[in-house]
């Protein structure tokens, strides 16, 4: 049997596998009829540049014709990094959910502390802490879902006195030039089991802009 025509390639945040992403893939190859995939890269350990470059490999070994990504959190900064970054990926819309494309004053509350700089890594202190201003060229349409539920282990390590999703502030997730912003009543980790992500990520991928 030939496989589907589409897939999404799920791509998993700081200190996680892809594997927590089972049930979200599954709603969405339901809801879209396509193929899912996850993944997996050492999100403390790796370097930007070959997580990148081993995205890329797993991508292109994929028989599906049409490929969207979805990243969460780190994922998410990982995702658009490879968008940027590689002009010859096949067609597809990508969403990010929960991503600290602007920095992360959770993240920079941990990094005060060794320790917690260390579990943070290497992606994280290039891409979120360090990063450059970001905005996106529109060269592929990309939606960002943002979480407001501010239920999480973020407010232990620092003030988030804005809209938050217990990790990362709904402003932090914004970013000039996409094609659409939506905020969803979850939790950052709670992104990854909510059906009104699934809904609006499915929303996006099919049609290029959320439902409302």
């Amino acid at each position: 049997m030939a496989p589907p025509a589409t897939a999404i390639v799920f791509v998993h945040g700081l200190w996680l596998t892809g594997v927590e992403s089972t049930l979200l893939r599954r709603r969405l190859a339901t809801e879209l009829q396509c193929s899912t995939h996850y993944f997996h890269y050492r999100s403390i350990t790796a370097k930007p540049a070959d997580i990148l470059l081993q995205l890329r490999e797993f991508l292109r070994a994929l028989p599906e014709r049409t490929v969207h990504l979805v990243g969460h959190s780190l994922g998410g900064v990982v995702v658009l990094r490879l968008l940027e970054t590689s002009p010859d990926l096949r067609p597809g819309r990508a969403v990010l959910l929960g991503a600290p494309l602007c920095g992360s004053k959770a993240a920079q509350g941990l990094a005060r502390w060794p320790i917690g700089a260390a579990m943070l890594g290497r992606a994280i202190e290039a891409e979120v802490l360090n990063h450059a201003p970001r905005s996106w060229d529109g060269r592929r349409d990309l939606g960002i879902i943002a979480g407001d539920n501010s239920v999480g282990l973020g407010k232990l390590v620092a003030t988030l006195d804005e809209p938050n999703d217990g990790a990362i502030c709904v402003a932090e997730t914004q970013l000039p030039g996409v094609t659409d912003h939506i905020i969803v009543k979850t939790s950052h980790t709670g992104m990854l089991f909510s059906h009104e992500v699934v809904r609006q990520t499915a929303s996006f991928l099919s049609s290029g802009k959320f439902a409302r």
